[in-house]
């Protein structure tokens, strides 16, 4: 039978004893250490509130609104030609320079028609020959020395001398180009003798005391237009003056690609300052809107959700989504989302969260 070992012989259970003594005081201390901190932590939280976060805010105010639909234009004459020829020919005489103005069926380019003119003066002779025949017919019918069929052909060649005397005519009318309205003469295209064939651009003729402004306005606007009402024109070229032009046609069709529908004004240009082909801001004036909610847009939050605004609710900030319509300069429309008597923060919305108190160091209606 073994032998039993005392205790005190055994030198691992002697070691073992001041180790464990040791773990458990440094877990009570550990324990202690952690009590203390939350303990002085809570404290700190009741004794040290988060103070509130300053910010400015508004007051939003129902107000009336002016309403307007502006859009980029560009004008056009109301008469504009391209002075071309409608034969071919040489040129013999040019009455015309740039910038000149010209009136009404004024000759400006002459085209060579001296063989049209020697034909012409043959078919005359013709024609007068043919006119006496027919008269010594008709004075011969009574005594029957001339038959009826004679008579007749003699009034029809009479006729024909004439249709191609006339022919003549058009044929030298063709070869004389003419102001057909009175205007300003733009760049001259072509020089004294000169082949020029039908068609060719011999100048352009511009009448400026008439213009229109064509533009384009969203379809949602389009129950707001009607023939007749008012456009006010702005241009950089003359920023100080204002011109006002009347809607005389609305395309009756809307563009499938842009959703727009063209609108064009007339107006007067007396002093001919404004050309064709100049950009001008067109404006139309429309009824204006009360009780509307008008921000600074540097209230608005954009996010991946939507637009919102941060309101102040019993001292707290309060997130609210929102609708946004037109923009008038650095302010905007809310058309849903706020409503009269809503204190709106405009600055310092970044620095605060939903629900955390906020301090108002300013309010004001509008901003």
């Amino acid at each position: 039978m073994p032998t039993a070992i005392p205790l005190h012989h055994r030198p691992s259970v002697r070691r073992l004893g001041p180790m464990a003594i040791a773990v458990v005081a440094l877990l009570c201390l550990f324990a202690a250490v952690y009590a203390w901190r939350a303990a002085r932590q809570a404290a700190a939280n009741v004794a040290y509130p988060h103070p509130p976060t300053p910010v400015s805010a508004m007051m939003a105010r129902p107000e009336t609104l002016p309403q307007s639909i502006e859009a980029i234009g560009s004008l056009q004459a109301v008469r504009q030609v391209t002075l071309s020829p409608e034969v071919a020919g040489r040129v013999v005489a040019i009455n015309l320079e740039a910038g000149m103005n010209v009136a009404e069926g004024a000759p400006l380019v002459q085209l060579y028609d001296a063989p049209q003119r020697a034909e012409r003066d043959a078919l005359l002779s013709r024609g007068r020959f043919a006119q006496l025949q027919s008269k010594r017919s008709q004075g011969l019918a009574p005594s029957g020395f001339v038959s009826q069929e004679v008579i007749q052909q003699r009034e029809e060649e009479l006729i024909q001398a004439k249709a191609a005397i006339d022919q003549l005519d058009a044929q030298i009318t063709q070869r004389a180009i003419r102001a057909p309205f009175a205007g300003q003469i733009g760049i001259r295209r072509v020089n004294l003798g000169q082949y020029v064939n039908a068609g060719d651009t011999l100048a352009t003729l511009t009448a400026l005391d008439r213009l229109y402004v064509n533009f384009t306005v969203p379809q949602q606007q389009l129950f707001r237009l009607h023939v007749g009402g008012t456009v006010t024109l702005r241009t950089d070229a003359f920023p100080d003056r204002t011109f006002q032009a009347r809607i005389n046609a609305i395309e009756p069709i809307v563009a499938q690609d842009t959703r727009n529908v063209t609108v064009q004004a007339e107006f007067s240009n007396p002093d001919l300052l404004l050309r064709p082909g100049l950009y001008v801001t067109a404006n139309i004036e429309l009824p204006p809107r009360p009780d509307a909610i008008v921000i600074p847009t540097t209230a608005i939050q954009t996010t991946a959700s939507g637009d919102s605004v941060m309101l102040v609710r019993d001292g707290k900030a309060l997130a609210v989504p929102v609708v946004t319509g037109q923009r008038i300069g650095d302010r905007v429309v809310v058309e849903r989302g706020v409503a009269a008597g809503d204190q709106i923060i405009t600055v310092g919305q970044l620095r605060v969260q939903p629900g955390s108190p906020v301090a108002v160091a300013s309010s004001s209606a509008s901003q």
